[in-house]
């Protein structure tokens, strides 16, 4: 029996959804440059104490009727003065 390998290295790989290319900064590697580019700007008002906590890539579990139905994972998860944690994702 013959099983057909599940890597093809003659196949191309296909593009991502909006075309976005991989960044790494600071050791950390981004989906895309508008997500690093936001990061650095995020790290400069963190620095500057306008922001704090600043977190990547938060996980936060989704429940129905105390149920984890899924998980959604935001790009960042930060703390502005009057504000309890700002979520954002970026497309």
């Amino acid at each position: 029996m013959y099983l057909k390998p599940r890597y093809n290295p003659k196949l191309k790989r296909s593009r991502s959804k909006y075309g976005n290319k991989k960044t790494t900064i600071h050791g950390i590697t981004f989906d895309s440059k508008w997500e690093s580019e936001r990061y650095l700007y995020l790290k400069s008002l963190e620095k500057a104490g306008r922001i704090k906590d600043l977190e990547l890539q938060p996980r936060y579990n989704i429940l129905v009727n105390d149920q984890k139905i899924c998980a959604y994972v935001a790009d960042f998860k930060y703390n502005k003065e009057n504000a309890d944690g700002i979520w954002e994702h970026i497309v």
